[in-house]
């Protein structure tokens, strides 16, 4: 299995794509030896990673890296949970306790060492613009609530992100497409 000492650190493996090494059996025993001994990690059902060897030993992937590359392996759009992004943004001093993800995929939780990520499935609308900064703007209204979303969008919006917002009104539900339409006045 030197196949998985040249894998990215996070970078998640399943037995399927290891079945070119051998039949389904011997490569979910190979997996189950691997784990045993702490090569790898079963952070799902049927998902390992490699872990990070440092200074104090071996420890889990960071969540960020693992999350992208799971996301990018299957396909799903995956991005932080509004509680999160609220808090990057300093629209709130809440710190999530527990680490949470929305997914277009199933809700599932990833056992990174002794900490647990939770993938939740949300609605296309809460997954709009990955990655960019009015995307996080749109989760974050989705958990800060309608009536927090008009000082949000007028303080906390930058001229780039207006157009951006603003061509994603159609799928937003009409509380918020209606409030970042109150944008397009003061652009």
């Amino acid at each position: 299995m030197s196949l998985l000492n040249h894998l990215p650190k996070g970078q998640p493996v399943t037995a399927k794509e290891l079945l070119h090494l051998g039949n389904r059996a011997a490569v979910d025993q190979a997996l189950s030896r691997l784990c045993r001994s702490g090569q790898i990690l079963r952070i799902a059902r049927g998902v390992y990673v490699v872990p990070v060897q440092g200074r104090f030993g071996a420890r889990p992937p960071a969540v960020e890296s693992t999350v992208a590359a799971l996301a990018e392996q299957r396909g799903e759009t995956i991005v932080s949970h509004g509680a999160a992004t609220a808090n990057r943004l300093g629209l709130t001093t809440q710190v999530p306790v527990r680490e949470v993800y929305l997914t277009s995929g199933p809700n599932r939780e990833l056992k990174l060492g002794a900490q647990v990520v939770e993938l939740r499935h949300a609605p296309a609308w809460q997954l709009v613009l990955p990655g960019t900064p009015a995307g996080d703007v749109v989760r974050a209204l989705a958990w800060l609530g309608k009536e927090n979303a008009g000082e949000v969008l007028r303080t906390h919006i930058a001229p780039a992100q207006r157009e951006a917002l603003l061509a994603t009104r159609a799928q937003m539900p009409t509380w918020m497409a209606r409030e970042i339409s109150g944008i397009a006045s003061h652009a």
